[in-house]
Formats: C-alpha cells, sequence, structure tokens
C-alpha cells in the first residue's frame, strides 16, 4: 500500500469535500450561526480520517470476501442478461431494489438494540454537517454498504459499470447530513433532501425517514415526516462516550463492561 497516495488522496478529498459543502452551509444554512469548528469537530474529523486510512479497507475486504459466497444464488444465464441491459435501466433497478432493502435493513437498525448498540454511535452526532457524515461505526457500516450492494453482488449487475451511481450515493449522504436547507421542495418528494434526513436524527430513536435515496419507500410504508422547521436538538436520548476511541470500542463491550467504560471520563 502507497501511504503517501493514501494521506495525499484523503487530504485531496477534505479539502474538495469542505470547499464544496462549508460554502453551501453557509449561503444556505439549516442552522444558521452553527460554526465550521463547532462542539466535537475533532471526533468527526478522526473518523473521516478512520474511514480513509483503515476502516474503508476492511469494508472493502469483507464486503469483497462474502460476495464470493453470493454468486452462485442466482443462475448465471439470469446475471447475464441482468448485465447486459442499458446503464440507465440498470440504474433505475439497483436504486429501486437497493432502496427497498436499506429501507427495512434501516428501521431494523433501529428497532433491534443489537443493531442499535452500532448504528446509534452514527446518530450520537449532536451537530449535523459534511463532516459528521463521516461518524460510523465499521461494523455498522459492512451492514449498510452489505445491504445497498447486495442486488448488485446477487443479481449480476456489473459494479464496474454503475461507479458513477456509487460515487453519487457518496456524495449524497455527505449532502443530506450537511447543514444545507435548499428551497428545491419539488425535488424533496422524488429524491430526497437534508431537511428529511434530519429530522430522521432527531433525539426520537423512531423518528422515521429511513429511506436512503428517494423518500418513496418512506411515504408508502408511512414513515415519512417533514416539518417545515428544523429539528431543535440532534443526537441520542441515551448516555454514550464523546471520544472517538469510546465510541469505537463501546459497542464491542458487555453491558456491565460500557457501564464502566461511559464511567471514566470521555
Amino acid at each position: 500500500m502507497n501511504y503517501y497516495k493514501l494521506i495525499e488522496g484523503t487530504a485531496l478529498s477534505l479539502v474538495f469535500l469542505a470547499a464544496v459543502f462549508i460554502p453551501m452551509e453557509k449561503v444556505f444554512p439549516a442552522k444558521p450561526g452553527q460554526k465550521i469548528f463547532r462542539a466535537q469537530w475533532l471526533t468527526d474529523l478522526l473518523y473521516f480520517a478512520g474511514q480513509y486510512f483503515i476502516w474503508g479497507y476492511f469494508v472493502i475486504w469483507v464486503l469483497s470476501y462474502f460476495s464470493f459466497w453470493l454468486d452462485d444464488i442466482v443462475p448465471q444465464s439470469f446475471r447475464t442478461k441482468v448485465a447486459s441491459q442499458s446503464i440507465w435501466l440498470q440504474s433505475l433497478e439497483v436504486i429501486l431494489i437497493s432502496d427497498l432493502i436499506i429501507y427495512w435493513g434501516h428501521r431494523l437498525q433501529h428497532k433491534v438494540d443489537f443493531l442499535w448498540r452500532f448504528h446509534k454511535v452514527h446518530h450520537s452526532a449532536e451537530h449535523l454537517d459534511w463532516l459528521a457524515a463521516h461518524r460510523e461505526h465499521p461494523l455498522d457500516s459492512i451492514y449498510t454498504v452489505g445491504l445497498i450492494n447486495l442486488p448488485v453482488f446477487i443479481l449480476g449487475f456489473p459494479l464496474e459499470t454503475l461507479a458513477a451511481l456509487v460515487a453519487f450515493r457518496g456524495i449524497w449522504a455527505i449532502y443530506i447530513h450537511s447543514n444545507v436547507r435548499l428551497p428545491l421542495k419539488f425535488l424533496r418528494a422524488i429524491i430526497g433532501s437534508p431537511e428529511l434526513h434530519h429530522w430522521h436524527h432527531d433525539l426520537e430513536r423512531d423518528a422515521g425517514n429511513y429511506a436512503n435515496i428517494s423518500p418513496i419507500m418512506d411515504i408508502i410504508f408511512g414513515t415519512y415526516t417533514c416539518p417545515d422547521h428544523e429539528p431543535e436538538k440532534f443526537g441520542i436520548k441515551e448516555t454514550f462516550p464523546k471520544t472517538y476511541v469510546k465510541q469505537m470500542i463501546y459497542p464491542l463491550l458487555p453491558k456491565k463492561m460500557a457501564v464502566k467504560l461511559l464511567g471514566k471520563k470521555g
């Protein structure tokens, strides 16, 4: 592994995302007055660096390893037909199928305590912006990214031809967490928006808006919500560690050990 290239790529990504989203957050702020270097900014910067330096490769390795186990679920003849479709049709199919899968997978993350113990790392962010989007436990990432890409792995959609869609999902995830509220209500019902996801990050564990890209699944299954104002607070009602290292360790510990960890400062 070329660590120089890794450091260079991480730095360039940080600069690029900051250059794109910070001006948007200043011109169209969802919460006016929120500082760039707000509370826990450093913690989220560590999550950003961790994803690029360590956990991103770990997630890719795990998914690549298990994808081979899925190759024989669907006949090769069917997979070949899927791959022979136009890129536009493939993209639409992947969005619809993966959005349906991730909707229910995401909803389970909030309902099932075992999944929530990892997912609440992401929801522990008390301030939302483009950097907070990267706050995610690696095991939670494996679950989420795995579900999103399940139709690609099983049905034979060629990942290389859908690279643009994969890249879009990444940028979209950052956008919907950003401190932005754009006056584009006509698009909100089609492809979603930050205000929808901001309400998902409300203090209530079952606040709704579980869809990935389009809110259509939330509309169909009755979990769509979008008041005309921002939530008063983001985060979780549970007591949770504040530091990066403890947040990474906490979900892995038995309940008694986790309680002891919370008893220590930070």
